[in-house]
């Protein structure tokens, strides 16, 4: 981007501030110091709308707005804290801060193991710094990457946060920005990478002031969720300034290790030089400065690998995405549910697309959508694509927002996290699914504008038609829709729990251990699908190991006879193990093939074999 200053309030030396906003709208700005002394300084503007200041005795914790054309005052468009709200004064932040991560160079994507959570319903607290006591057990889990759903600030104290209003400010209720270095700055001590969620498809529609600045938004496009970012129309560089800059401060200036954008087919570009491609360009020269990693893994539902591809062979260049379709399919193999999306979906052969090449969908009809849907993503690697039995969309954007643990068997539980652990791609865990958490993670909001919690009431009623979920749909503005979110972790000494958590660490254990598990290469891979009965069994081959395995989804046992190359395979993982509260296993050990090798499962199976491989 440009050398002009960052946006915002900046601490210079000698006492004095730099305030920069972009306003081309506004012919004068001035800016308005309501504490720690009321003052009102003219701002000087340039020809691109750029106004700025300078001011004198003015250090950290001072707050202040901006007024415009002098009969309006709204707070700074990238504010870093927003201590009194979303309609309130901004704060001046002081960015020091005593980092002891001088030698962190980040976690290798390939060796991502991410666990999102939700800061203010991961503990009773609900701030960064009580997340820091836990990291010790999400690292003794095999968790690698802590991933935060989005903190940039939302109104009230209760939200997902993809209502944010404020792209640069740290929620102020979560421990602002102090808070957030703390935190990121404890994983790295922990050999944790720390992923953020932001949200640059829209902004929330409570306390969003951008439009009376500057053309952030426009109306040639819409989203599900209201005005569209303009990233392509008149204006658009320096709208995209303001994002990318946004980008840039959570990997420079909170060492932030991934970036995981919300939605990115609700970005609307047609330019020759797409957004997306810019910042994750900016993204990677600015950790290269910094000595470190940095990725952007994207959210989207187009199954579209030109996101993945290098610009250089047509695509955007991103690091990875998260793969929607894998989930789906092992949702309806698991539940039978097939309403709304998971109309597409049903039988092993979704699956089993989805486990050889990252989509299930590569240019098929979808009947949900009624059209083609996605396209090849032959070329792809397997760590471009991040897959789970559960995360906040899939558990939250349910009329009761059941989490698996509330809808299948226990053994259904391990038959999920074995598909997902024991895939070629990066598994994610959504918070608590390691011990079966059964608190419903519900939609909640705590909006102050009474039309808009009405209308937001309304929407998600009308959402969930297409799945006919019984029952009515809690209110999100209640306060109790919050506190039944917020997790249990009383349930990890549960028995059902303990040995939960436990499988969840031996998958985990086992595929740092096994080379084709560690770094698998979806052109080293064999996958047979049967539907009946309903198994996926895969082979996977790297470094002179070999490992060899079978998903049983049925509720019957079945006697099965499968290829496997001739030769002894040692049982690595077997889900019936009375270790991991399972009913005893009659499967052999060593398992002798000769071409072929005939296997009686036992229903819900997850069974794991490997030769020339690390010692047990």
């Amino acid at each position: 981007m440009s050398a002009r200053p960052r946006l915002g309030a900046t601490l210079l030396d000698g006492g004095r501030a730099r305030f920069l906003v972009w306003a081309p709208f506004a012919r004068r700005v001035d800016l308005h110091l309501v504490a720690p002394e009321d003052r009102v300084l003219p701002m000087a503007r340039d020809d691109q709308g750029y106004h700025e200041a300078v001011v004198d005795g003015c250090g950290a914790g001072a707050r202040y707005r901006y007024r415009l054309d002098g009969d309006r005052e709204r707070p700074d468009p990238a504010s870093r804290l927003q201590p009194e709200g979303v309609h309130g004064p901004s704060e001046v932040v002081d960015d020091a801060f005593p980092w002891t991560d001088a030698g962190w160079s980040g976690i290798p994507l390939a060796e991502s193991v991410f666990y999102e959570l939700h800061v203010g319903t991961f503990t009773p607290e609900g701030t960064f710094d009580a997340v820091i006591p836990r990291l010790p057990a999400l690292r003794d889990l095999g968790v690698t990457v802590v991933e935060l759903m989005p903190v940039a600030q939302f109104p009230g104290t209760r939200n997902w946060g993809y209502d944010g209003a404020y792209p640069y400010a740290v929620q102020a209720s979560y421990g602002g920005p102090a808070g957030l270095r703390r935190l990121v700055d404890a994983c790295h001590a922990a050999g944790l990478g720390v992923a953020l969620d932001v949200v640059y498809n829209h902004l929330g529609p409570e306390g969003n002031y951008l439009g009376e600045f500057a053309p952030y938004f426009t109306d040639r496009y819409r989203t599900p969720w209201g005005s569209a970012i303009n990233f392509d129309g008149p204006g658009s560089d320096e709208v995209r300034r303001y994002f990318i800059d946004n980008a840039l401060q959570w990997v420079a200036e909170f060492h932030v290790d991934v970036l995981r954008l919300d939605a990115v087919h609700a970005i609307c570009d047609a330019t020759a030089v797409p957004f997306l491609q810019e910042l994750a360009e900016a993204v990677r020269r600015a950790a290269a400065e910094a000595g470190r990693r940095a990725c952007v893994v994207a959210e989207s539902n187009l199954n579209d690998a030109r996101l993945l591809r290098p610009a250089a062979a047509g695509g955007l260049g991103l690091d990875g995405q998260w793969s929607d379709d894998l989930h789906h399919a092992l949702h309806v193999l698991l539940t039978g549910e097939r309403g709304g999306y998971y109309a597409d979906f049903g039988g092993v052969e979704p699956l089993a697309r989805a486990w050889r090449q990252g989509y299930a969908f590569t240019g098929q009809r979808s009947v949900y959508r009624g059209r083609r849907h996605g396209n090849d993503p032959r070329g792809c690697r397997a760590e471009q694509f991040v897959v789970c039995a559960q995360n906040h969309d899939q558990v939250g954007n349910r009329a009761h927002g059941d989490r698996l643990a509330a809808l299948v068997p226990f053994e259904s539980l391990k038959l999920a996290a074995g598909t997902v652990i024991l895939s070629p791609f990066l598994p994610l865990l959504f918070m608590g699914e390691e011990y079966g958490e059964t608190a419903p993670f519900l939609y909640f909001v705590s909006h102050g504008d009474p039309g808009l919690i009405e209308a937001v009431r309304k929407g998600r009623r009308e959402e969930f038609a297409s799945f006919a979920w019984s029952g009515g749909v809690p209110d999100p503005q209640a306060e109790e829709t919050f506190a039944r979110a917020r997790l249990r972790p009383e349930r990890r000494e549960t028995p059902g729990g303990a040995a939960l958590l436990a499988w969840h660490r031996e998958l985990l254990r086992l595929r740092r251990a096994w080379p084709p598990l560690a770094a698998p290469d979806l052109e080293a891979q064999e996958v047979v699908a049967r539907e009946t009965p309903p198994l996926l069994a895969f082979r996977r081959w790297k470094d002179g190991a070999e490992v060899f395995g079978v998903l049983h989804f049925g509720a019957s046992p079945a006697a099965v006879s499968l290829p496997l190359p001739a030769g002894d395979w040692r049982k690595l993982l077997d889900a019936s193990d009375p270790r991991w509260r399972g009913g005893g296993s009659s499967l052999p050990d060593p398992l002798r093939a000769d071409g072929g090798a005939t296997l009686d499962l036992p229903p819900r199976a997850v069974v794991l074999y490997g030769r020339g491989g690390p010692p047990a």
